[in-house]
């Protein structure tokens, strides 16, 4: 009489630990793969975040990049600057709009939150219970925080002083967040002196022939704006060199075509109208005095003060 083929010899068996093996290794070769992509967009992230606070201009501007670079590597984001004994908040990410639209403008008093108080104190980044006694009621009211949570906070070091604090919490990653916040402290060391009114006014197109007997010296015109037209004017101007300074960054392939073939605005055309159509609803709706910095910057970066490089296609600078 022959026996029965042993359960581990049957052919049944021997198919099941052939597709077992190759599952096993397909399903290890997936996790590699996977683990692989994402340290990859992870370093992709960083590096293209660390890139934009390299070309920020201005310390409203590199706050503003900070808080969005911060923001990819953490729940929720909210951004302070230091002034005194106070944190005043910027902005803030992550958080529904009926917060978002409350929190700038709110001043934290350092005396009534610990854990800021801490990091400003010690200048290193300080993670806290997101109780009121460490974080302050009002933040604790307005994010709705539990007793159990927890809040990160890092500095932001320039020239030995906390001029800036990134607030986050949920699911952190911070070593990503402490490296932005050094990086961004350096280029904000880096920042000359700011440059005055009427210098930055200056930049403004020359009078025509037509307006020749009205057209005032640039002080003269800074002067005549009220204070909020000039601060308009100046978010005007760091918004244009932003743009610009991207366009070289991330498009350098297509800047170097352009300016060969003197054909700047037809080889960037989708970047250069997105800008033009932001910087027309952005400042001239609000602002009659506007001048189209963004143009003067295009001419000035992008064409290197030759305007035949933007191409007859350019459709000049805008109009109010």
């Amino acid at each position: 009489m022959v026996s029965a083929p042993s359960p581990s010899t049957t052919p049944l068996r021997k198919l099941l630990e052939s597709h077992l093996s190759q599952l096993s290794a397909e399903a290890e070769k997936l996790f590699a793969e996977t683990r692989e992509n994402a340290r990859q967009e992870f370093a992709d992230q960083l590096n293209q975040a660390v890139r934009l606070l390299r070309i920020a201009p201005d310390a409203e501007e590199i706050s503003a990049t900070l808080l969005d670079a911060a923001a990819q590597f953490c729940s929720r984001a909210a951004l302070f600057h230091i002034a005194g004994e106070v944190a005043q908040a910027k902005r803030v990410r992550g958080v529904a709009e009926s917060v978002a639209d409350v929190f700038p403008g709110t001043e934290i008093s350092l005396s009534a939150a610990a854990a800021l108080a801490g990091a400003v104190a010690t200048r290193d980044p300080v993670t806290a219970a997101t109780t009121p006694a460490e974080v302050s009621f009002p933040l604790w009211e307005l994010f709705d925080h539990t007793g159990d949570g927890r809040a990160s906070i890092y500095p932001v070091v320039v020239k030995d002083r906390v001029r800036a604090l990134v607030y986050a919490w949920g699911e952190v990653q911070g070593p990503a967040i402490e490296l932005l916040t050094q990086v961004a402290a350096a280029v904000w060391s880096a920042i000359p002196e700011p440059v005055a009114p009427s210098e930055l006014i200056a930049i403004a197109p020359a009078p025509t022939a037509a307006s020749a007997e009205s057209a005032q010296e640039p002080t003269t015109i800074w002067q005549s704006l009220s204070a909020e037209e000039q601060q308009v004017h100046l978010r005007a101007q760091r918004f244009a060199r932003v743009q610009v300074a991207e366009m070289r960054l991330f498009e350098a392939e297509s800047v170097q075509v352009g300016r060969n073939q003197g054909s700047l605005y037809e080889t960037l055309r989708k970047s250069i109208d997105a800008a033009r159509e932001t910087f027309r609803k952005r400042f001239f709706s609000s602002c009659a005095s506007m001048v189209d910095y963004l143009d003067l910057e295009l001419a000035r970066t992008l064409a290197n003060d030759d305007r035949t490089l933007l191409g007859e296609t350019y459709p000049g600078p805008l109009v109010p």
